[in-house]
């Protein structure tokens, strides 16, 4: 069995890693392809996890659109598919990556893994390009690991045999329960050691995230109002890394930069972030990764985004769609920092840890 893992960013890398772990586990061979299309955030990750690539493509550069990242993934990966033959390849969610990945081994034959599946919001243009990756990918998958029955269901409604859809929860958990007992225990970082000289433990600390381009303009300039007005309750810290993106840095930093309360900082790797989500009382993000981590530290979150593909969480009542509306945004928080304890029991619907394993087991049973 030759099986090859493809990914390019820093989500993919953290939620790929525990599986990467478990094929070593199981004495299963594997080859491990990035593209690099996030490279510094990516290789904070492989770092972490010890990982190391047997085929680095590093094909991200300044100003790259989509289309022209898009051709560059598709024939690097093909120069990969045509040096080995593989069984498998195994891709995740939603990336331009994980598409151009799985079209690729697609014109060579090979079968394909989709790790992360069924996720959808049916609006192609939120989130853009995500929606519509996770489509094409879906459509193009022989096998297909969705983390909850939601996204099975999902699938099957489209016409995806039954046969081919395994729900193994998400992958994510299992990386963090790793990333929490590392964090905690063995693992140095400078990082993590400025933090805590950073937050202040007799506030509520609110962590910020926003990076989504549909969030752009006018949207954007609405969410940091919000957190100009929430940044006045009383005994809270917010702790923002702000994206590398410019039209994010742009707009923060001249509306939040100025805010004694509000700490800008820049973007943090994997386990630094970690820390921080573990010692928040509320997480304001329009991330879809940290719908799914948050619930295992028993943190709600704000979701600042019209749509959500992980409908779950909104269910369970362990995260909240508040869109990019200054008012719902701060109504909301000052809603949930009056009721924090009810959080402190949450169960986390996306899964318990044992994804990777359920995922490398079906994979030997199938696969020979």
């Amino acid at each position: 069995m030759n099986i090859l893992i493809c990914f390019g960013t820093r989500p993919e890398a953290i939620k790929m890693a525990p599986i990467c772990h478990e094929l070593t586990n199981k004495g299963m061979p594997y080859k491990l392809c990035v593209t690099g299309q996030h490279r510094e955030m990516l290789d904070q990750v492989l770092d972490f996890f010890e990982l190391t690539p047997d085929y680095d493509l590093d094909l991200m550069k300044p100003n790259q659109g989509l289309n022209e990242l898009s051709a560059r993934i598709l024939k690097g990966v093909n120069g990969v598919l045509e040096k080995e033959k593989f069984d498998l390849v195994l891709v995740h969610g939603d990336t331009t990556t994980s598409t151009m990945t799985a079209i690729a081994a697609f014109h060579k034959g090979c079968k394909v893994g989709h790790v992360e599946a069924g996720l959808r919001t049916y609006n192609k243009q939120s989130p853009f390009p995500e929606e519509l990756n996770r489509q094409l990918t879906g459509r193009i998958a022989d096998y297909h690991f969705a983390p909850t029955q939601a996204s099975k269901n999902n699938l099957i409604k489209e016409g995806v045999p039954e046969k081919s859809v395994i729900v193994t929860g998400n992958t994510v958990t299992d990386a963090l329960n790793f990333a929490v007992a590392k964090v905690s225990h063995t693992y140095q970082n400078e990082n993590i050691d400025r933090l805590k000289k950073l937050v202040d433990t007799n506030k509520r600390l609110i962590l910020i995230t926003g990076h989504r381009r549909e969030s752009f303009g006018e949207g954007f300039k609405n969410f940091c109002k919000a957190l100009l007005t929430i940044a006045k309750e009383p005994n809270v810290q917010l702790i923002y890394p702000v994206h590398l993106n410019p039209n994010v840095q742009e707009v923060v930093y001249k509306m939040l930069g100025d805010v004694s309360n509000i700490n800008l900082i820049t973007p943090q790797e994997y386990p630094s972030f970690v820390w921080l989500m573990s010692r928040a009382s509320l997480i304001i993000s329009d991330s879809g990764g940290i719908q799914e981590e948050a619930p295992t530290l028993n943190v709600p979150v704000l979701v600042t985004r019209d749509t959500t593909e992980r409908q779950e969480g909104v269910d369970a009542g362990v995260s909240f769609l508040v869109g990019t509306d200054t008012t719902t945004i701060v109504t909301k928080t000052s809603e949930i920092l009056k009721q924090l304890d009810r959080f402190k029991t949450m169960k986390n619907p996306y899964g318990d840890g044992t994804a990777a394993k359920q995922i490398v087991a079906h994979i030997s049973e199938v696969i020979k």
